[in-house]
């Protein structure tokens, strides 16, 4: 049975999913573009990289902190999640790079789990992203332009303070409903996407065919031992 991470472990566990969230404004989708997927099946994948990360930090003598903070040490970090230039980069279509190591504990539990780490990588950061390309192309639809200029005149007049850079969400999503925007966006965006997911099918493919291979080794290995629980001091396992 898999246990519930404790809060250290899960702000861990996040950051070696590799996620990102976009921030406010207003072309920032409001989920990634990856197949919906089963919570269980996502938590074992999550706690079989910690299982793998923990064993490998234990070979260096390193251990998964309690507070997450003290995920800044230098050496845990370089342990973690390798040092010197990434040797892995995607640039996407819309202008983003993403990059990552093939050293580290993270890189090492990657390729364990899913067989080939640079597929894995292209596969997730170019399936992650199909949403976000989707959005770059609605906006050259004529009523997304318009949409958009409402947008940023509205946005324009923000709280006093507020960097000029700077949109707060409160304020983004205000004028994406006052400007007409959200609804454009939920008009255009099922008919881009699928077009873009249609011409990354063999990515969406290669995604699915190493999540099910990631899965089954992850099932062997968990079911193989007790589930890693890291707690914060002071507290008690469940």
């Amino acid at each position: 049975m898999l246990r519930r991470l404790a809060p250290a472990a899960t702000a861990v566990a996040l950051l070696l999913t590799g996620c990102t969230t976009p921030g406010p404004g207003p072309d920032a989708p409001a989920r990634n573009s990856a197949p919906v997927t089963d919570p269980a099946e996502d938590d074992l994948l999550k706690t079989a990289q910690l299982t793998l990360v923990t064993r490998c930090l234990a070979r260096q003598g390193l251990a998964l902190p309690t507070r997450t903070h003290s995920t800044e040490d230098p050496r845990l970090q370089s342990a973690l999640f390798g040092t010197g230039p990434s040797e892995l980069s995607l640039t996407l279509p819309t202008g983003a790079t993403v990059t990552a190591h093939t050293d580290g504990c993270l890189a090492d539990a990657l390729h364990t789990l899913y067989g080939d780490q640079r597929r894995w990588f292209h596969a997730q950061v170019t399936v992650n992203n199909l949403r976000a390309l989707a959005a770059d192309r609605m906006k050259t639809d004529p009523a997304h332009r318009a949409a958009m200029a409402r947008w940023t005149d509205c946005a324009a007049t923000r709280p006093r303070g507020t960097l000029p850079d700077r949109v707060p969400p409160a304020v983004a999503d205000r004028c994406a409903v006052q400007s007409g925007l959200m609804d454009v966006r939920a008009r255009l965006e099922p008919a881009e996407l699928a077009r873009v997911r249609a011409e990354r099918r063999d990515q969406l493919t290669t995604y699915q065919q190493l999540r099910t291979r990631a899965l089954r080794r992850a099932s062997a290995l968990i079911g193989a031992q007790p589930a890693i629980t890291i707690q914060p001091k002071g507290t008690e396992g469940t």
